[in-house]
């Protein structure tokens, strides 16, 4: 097991390897505590929420490793994840998806007077999501609503940094942002620093909360199976993705499972040796 922590705030968070990328290993509720201690002193942080998408491609991509490897915190979104947590931690691991992220954010930001801010999507769909964010959090301070083009990173100065402006201007202590991924990865790497906010990346949820596209049951959600929901609606974009992702993954993370289980003996066996070295006279 690799892990590493870091210590903020008095609050230390973990993380676990999975097929070599680390995902923090904190409840629901911690991740939604972290982000808000951070957005109160406008920190510049960035939140990565992981699903077996992104890992896959983290392992073929290393400008998207390096993102994982440096972020602040890595959440697991899909029930694979959260499995592999279970299984390699040998202990309970919440699900942490961008939707149930977003809207504990809000609450918690809007209890406490911290602006957000929206980035990415087009202008319909923000448009819908603030009608909605109105009427949920009705004390909720939105800081701004700005849609970003999707493509190839680095983005037009001309259409980014009057975005980025609006961002510090408005005092946001979060910002949500939607350009899929591995863009709006990449973007929150290359911005850290400059935007004063804890940076959350959340890929589709925007279109979503709009109402737009349907979000799976809660049944479905809880039992992995909502990546074929989600095919299900769009078909022509994710069949590709979900071929040339979800077998690498199996693949890797059962070579990870097999690994693991073969270095628990040893570690028992040494572990055994040394209680009885202590109990020789």
């Amino acid at each position: 097991m690799q892990a590493s922590q870091l210590q903020e705030f008095g609050l230390k968070v973990s993380s676990q390897s999975v097929i070599g990328l680390p995902v923090s290993t904190l409840s629901l509720q911690g991740y939604i505590d972290q982000i808000i201690r951070w957005g109160q002193s406008n920190l510049s942080k960035v939140v990565c929420v992981a699903n077996v998408h992104m890992l896959v491609e983290a392992t073929r991509s290393p400008k998207l490793a390096t993102v994982l490897h440096h972020a602040d915190l890595v959440t697991p979104d899909g029930m694979p994840l959260v499995w592999m947590l279970r299984l390699l931690r040998r202990t309970h691991q919440d699900r942490a998806p961008g939707m149930d992220l977003m809207q504990g954010i809000c609450q918690s930001a809007a209890a406490q007077g911290i602006p957000v801010f929206f980035v990415g999507s087009e202008q319909k769909v923000l448009d819908r999501m603030r009608q909605r964010l109105q009427q949920e959090f009705p004390t909720l301070i939105i800081g701004g609503m700005e849609p970003l083009p999707f493509g190839s990173l680095p983005l037009p100065e001309a259409a980014e940094a009057p975005v980025i402006e609006a961002i510090r201007q408005s005092g946001s202590g979060v910002v949500f942002v939607s350009l899929g991924c591995p863009k709006q990865e990449q973007w929150m790497a290359q911005h850290q620093g400059e935007i004063p906010a804890v940076m959350v990346g959340i890929g589709g949820v925007f279109p979503i909360y709009a109402g737009l596209h349907k979000h799976a049951p809660k049944f479905i959600r809880e039992s992995g199976f909502e990546w074929l929901y989600r095919l299900i609606q769009e078909p022509q974009r994710l069949w590709k993705r979900y071929a040339d992702t979800i077998p690498p993954f199996l693949w890797m993370a059962a070579k990870q499972l097999l690994t693991d289980r073969k270095r628990k003996p040893v570690a028992s066996e040494a572990a055994n040796q040394v209680v009885s070295l202590r109990q020789l006279p």
